[in-house]
């Protein structure tokens, strides 16, 4: 992950121009770090097949990040969530403008696909790749899932729907991360079974971000906390200790989960796991 920290900083994009703050704001964020969950997700599948395709693959990863980068400076808006926080960072339309703020998000969302566009492998390879991070990002995926978000907001769901708003707003994009490095490495017959994995954990890492924003400050978190009480969030509707069960559930299954995948995918799978989910009491 070092390599590809070192990979997005040399890659940030540029556009030189007349605008006085265009070219900061729109490195602002990706500079900003944050997890890079998705990227990890992908480079680790990759990994664990075929290692000699990590370079190329880090411009996949990077194109993935730019679209997740996009979403949250959107999220944040003052039309959504308003949120004046981001990776420890003052958010774009507070550090800049609201108008500033959906123009970089914009044009790092079309950025990600002509970075994705570029990257060293076949047209084929290519096409998927594209295909994957549209579907899962875009109308029937993660814009989907902010749409529900959105319109519900004061109005609650049942946990059936909070799943469906979550697995579109958040797991689809985890689960592409995770398909997409199953189709960098050739391997069709696993991808499936990774997406559907990735669907599950992408519910558990809602759950646990929901879980955060009880139980961090913001200067812990590195966005606002104690926002959510008007969003379909996990801990909302079922409250913190229900929560936590329900995450405990999720990681139970994605551990027995990884026992069907072989054996160089589950280390790789089982690090990512250790890393970034946390068991709740």
């Amino acid at each position: 992950m070092q390599k590809f920290e070192q990979f997005l900083l040399d890659n940030l994009p540029i556009s030189k121009s007349i605008h006085p703050t265009y070219q900061e704001a729109l490195c602002r964020m990706l500079e900003a770090g944050g997890k890079r969950f998705r990227p990890a997700l992908l480079l680790s599948v990759v990994n664990a097949y075929n290692p000699l395709l990590l370079d190329g693959a880090r411009h996949v990863a990077y194109a993935i990040e730019l679209l997740h980068t996009y979403s949250l400076i959107h999220d944040d808006l003052p039309a959504m969530d308003n949120s004046p926080l981001r990776r420890g960072k003052p958010t774009l339309h507070v550090a800049f403008d609201e108008v500033t703020a959906i123009l970089v998000g914009d044009a790092l969302n079309t950025y990600s696909f002509e970075v994705l566009s570029n990257a060293p492998f076949s047209d084929y390879v290519r096409v998927q790749l594209i295909r994957e991070l549209a579907s899962n990002g875009g109308l029937n995926g993660m814009v989907l899932g902010q749409a529900i978000d959105c319109y519900f907001e004061n109005k609650p769901l049942k946990l059936e729907d909070i799943k469906i708003l979550h697995i579109n707003k958040t797991a689809k994009l985890i689960a592409a991360s995770l398909k997409m490095g199953a189709i960098i490495v050739g391997r069709e017959k696993v991808s499936q079974s990774l997406y559907d994995f990735g669907i599950k954990l992408g519910l558990l890492f809602q759950i646990q971000d929901d879980i955060l924003d009880v139980t961090q400050s913001s200067l812990e978190a590195g966005k606002l906390t104690n926002n959510d009480e008007s969003k379909n969030s996990f801990v909302t509707i079922l409250g913190l200790d229900k929560a936590m069960s329900e995450a405990n559930i999720l990681a139970d299954e994605l551990t027995i989960e990884l026992e069907n995948f072989d054996e160089c995918l589950k280390i790789e799978l089982s690090v990512i796991l250790l890393k970034y989910i946390n068991r709740h009491k």
